[in-house]
């Protein structure tokens, strides 16, 4: 759960101190003959006829208007302490946003209107559970930070009541912190736009689902046509809250791995297992004549079809794929278009699970290792300084290393004749890139890919688990 430094991306608390310091730093100062002796000419203007005017350490010429006054120089300790905790945060981004993070949950107040709806929702997500039994008590509390954090993380979704029992799950095996990651998870990759102001996701999975229960059942799809029940009025509370607040516990832990695992194809096929075993059958459907009585049927499930090996079972029999439930969506939401127009969620594309949601975040960044933009001789003096300047031990030993590497080759302030610089260059150029394969050993004739294999993921995506995959891990 990864956050990438974008080029226009947000400023972090340190990234802010830093430009803080160098704008501090460049305020001016009584010592302008020690900036026009750092200053070089560019080597543009000395193609365009000026050579005579001085360029500014940040490339304008001085005098001009976008040129600064005297600048005061920044002491070479400031200069490496910042480009340290540059490459730290761009190594270690991950722990900066976290400090971000804590900074959300108790700092900020959030919105009064959204924290009035969380606080009267606290002491109904399990209150006989032993972290929300008391009302104040630490599990409430921790529910409230991390449901008023995501009001300030997504403030345009703000706050929805299923949510609620979803990070008090997340609460009971994991710290506050990392249940609010996992939980933006859910909203965003596993189900993107199910918590939306006017639930169009949900809606629109309800006609997936309605219309996938047509093939694993049709006894149970004739008689809900027949009473016309929404499957709003059924299946709401089963995705909004993946099963939370429907089945036993063993079960939802079950459940939930399975879920975690290959995404939103296992609720629905729970739902579909429910379904079919609830109204499957003739006999079952004698007890079920009208609206009310097959809604009741719904809410109150027998327990032998909600006992964990049971139901773990017939989830993963059930041929259901990943591409059958993309392939529907891609219908239900034509016939969306067609009837209500365009959906007004725009959600980003639902991912399948873990293996997806890593295959679609960008690779692993190389470490960043420390390369000092600002590099003088052992001997040089900052102008003002008194004495020498004196670098960190490991950069002298370093440098001493060198030193005597170079005197080995005898080759100690001797450069490179242009016949040597010209032969490294085509040896560099000659070698094949360790990353990549050599051109003489890759297929003469590549087998042409298929245009379905380069769709996005949520249009065409791979089973992450094959059918007897499943059966061995979650048997």
């Amino acid at each position: 759960m990864a956050r990438s430094l974008g080029e226009n991306g947000p400023r972090t608390p340190a990234a802010e101190e830093g430009l803080s310091e160098t704008r501090e730093s460049l305020a001016p100062g009584p010592d302008a003959t020690a900036a026009d002796e750092l200053s070089s000419l560019g080597s543009d203007s000395e193609a365009n006829g000026f050579a005579e005017r001085r360029i500014d350490k940040f490339g304008f010429i001085v005098g001009s208007q976008g040129a600064e006054g005297a600048l005061e120089e920044v002491p070479l300790e400031v200069l490496r302490q910042r480009e340290s905790k540059w490459l730290d945060m761009l190594n270690n981004w991950d722990k900066w946003m976290a400090k971000k993070h804590k900074k959300e949950l108790d700092m900020s107040p959030g919105d009064p209107k959204w924290l009035d709806v969380i606080e009267r929702d606290l002491h109904r997500q399990f209150p006989f559970h032993e972290m929300f039994v008391s009302r104040g008590g630490h599990g409430q509390q921790d529910l409230l930070r991390v449901l008023k954090a995501y009001t300030l993380y997504r403030p345009e979704e703000g706050y929805c009541q299923a949510q609620a029992p979803v990070a008090a799950v997340l609460l009971m095996h994991m710290p506050a912190e990392q249940a609010f990651w996992c939980l933006v998870q859910i909203c965003e990759k596993y189900l993107p736009g199910y918590y939306s102001e006017k639930l169009e996701a949900i809606q629109l999975d309800g006609e997936i689902l309605f219309s996938l229960l047509q093939k694993v059942s049709p006894v149970a799809h004739k008689h809900l046509s027949r009473q016309k029940i929404d499957p709003l009025l059924y299946m709401t509370e089963w995705f909004m809250c993946a099963f939370a607040r429907t089945l036993p516990w063993s079960s939802v832990l079950r459940v939930w791995d399975m879920f975690f695992c290959e995404g939103v194809k296992i609720i629905f096929r729970v739902g579909l297992v429910l379904l079919k075993h609830a109204l499957g059958s003739p006999e079952k459907l004698k007890a079920c004549q009208g609206q009310y009585e097959t809604i009741e049927r719904l809410r109150s499930l027998s327990p032998k079809v909600m006992q964990e090996a049971f139901l773990v079972q017939e989830v993963v029999e059930l041929p259901v794929t990943e591409r059958q439930i993309e392939r529907e969506h891609l219908l239900q939401l034509r016939r969306w278009q067609e009837t209500r127009g365009e959906l007004q969620c725009c959600s980003p594309p639902r991912l399948h699970g873990a293996k997806a949601i890593l295959e679609a975040e960008p690779g692993p960044r190389p470490t960043l290792q420390p390369s000092p933009s600002v590099r003088l001789p052992p001997d040089a003096r900052l102008p003002g300084s008194k004495g020498k300047l004196k670098l960190p031990k490991q950069i002298q030993k370093e440098q001493k290393e060198q030193q005597k590497q170079a005197k080995e080759r005898g080759q100690l302030d001797k450069p490179p004749t242009p016949n040597q610089a010209n032969m490294a260059t085509a040896a560099g150029d000659a070698c094949a890139p360790q990353d990549m394969p050599p051109k003489d050993l890759a297929p003469e004739d590549p087998a042409p890919q298929d245009s379905a294999t380069q769709d996005s993921a949520h249009r065409c995506s791979q089973e992450s688990l094959t059918s007897q995959e499943s059966e061995d891990t979650y048997l």
